[in-house]
Parts: C-alpha cells; structure tokens; sequence
C-alpha cells in the first residue's frame, strides 16, 4: 500500500488534472475572463496553485525562505500570461519534480524546521507539508468551482471520495 501522504499527493495531482480537463470543455475565452471574484480570473487561481506548490518543494528540499523570496518574482512571471495548456504542462512537469523529491526521501514522517521570516521555526514532517500543498490546491480549487458558477458553467467534482472511488475502479 502507497504511504498516505504519497496517496494525498497523488489525488492533488488528479484532482488538477480534472479541473484541465473540465476546463478544456467550456469556452475558450472562459480561462482568462475577467471576472470580480476571490481572484480577477481563473488563470490567475491556476498560476497561485502553481506557484505556491512550487515555494512548498522548494521548502520540502531545504531551501531558506530569503533565497525562495529572490524566486518568487520570477516564479509568478513565469506563468503571467500563459495559456491553460501550457500551465497543465507545468503542473505535470511539476508533479514530477515532486516524484522524484518523494523517491528521494527515505522516511516522509522525517522531521524538518523550515524557518518562515514572520512565523518563525517550524518543527514539522514532509506528511504535513503535503497535506497542507493537498488542502491549499482543493480550497482554490473550489475557488475555481464558485468562479465557473459566476460564469454560469458548472464546475468538476474533486472530492477525495470521488477520487478514491475512481481509483477503486482502475485497479
């Protein structure tokens, strides 16, 4: 059996995928509109999810809040402006950034203290800063959900029951 926090990983990555999908169905011009809501479309959502699942490896692997603030720039214009296929390439290729750091890692339970410059030390595990990338990419990704219903679109189930249950059915 996969370790859980591997599982949790992996529904992120689907539940990601599903939210591609479903947006490929609805009108193109839907991605980038424009719209008055927690964010001002659902392109800048995705590129938020993106970003912050990028900080959160780059704190997994060890590298200091200060060094990841001198990224973070470059990070958020790394995604200004790109289309939804291009963003769904750059989650894939990071979900196996993420992979391979998971591959490397001997114990996910091992204990690490990431220093944030206004939280202070943190003495947690990589289980918990995988549930917490898990819980951050679902809360925007209801985010998305209540902007495709502002937009008069439906959105796509992503609850982990819906993923244990599709999982279930591929085995």
């Amino acid at each position: 059996m996969k370790p859980h926090a591997l599982q949790l990983y992996d529904y992120h990555v689907w539940a990601n995928q599903r939210v591609f999908e479903h947006l490929k169905e609805l009108p193109k011009d839907i991605y980038h509109k424009e719209i008055q809501s927690v964010f001002s479309s659902i392109s800048e959502v995705v590129a938020h999810i993106y970003a912050t699942d990028t900080i959160w490896l780059w704190v997994m692997s060890g590298d200091s809040f200060d060094e990841i603030a001198k990224s973070r720039t470059q990070l958020r214009e790394s995604t200004k402006g790109k289309g939804m296929d291009e963003m769904q390439r750059m989650f894939f290729t990071l979900s196996e950034r993420y992979k391979a750091f998971f591959d490397r890692q001997e114990n996910l339970d091992q204990s690490i203290s990431p220093e944030h410059p206004v939280f202070g030390r943190l003495e947690t595990n990589f289980f918990e800063l995988v549930q917490h990338v898990v819980n951050h990419g679902t809360y925007h990704r209801g985010n998305i959900t209540a902007m495709l219903r502002q937009l008069g679109y439906s959105g796509v189930m992503t609850d982990y029951v819906v993923y244990l249950y599709a999982m279930n059915t591929n085995k």
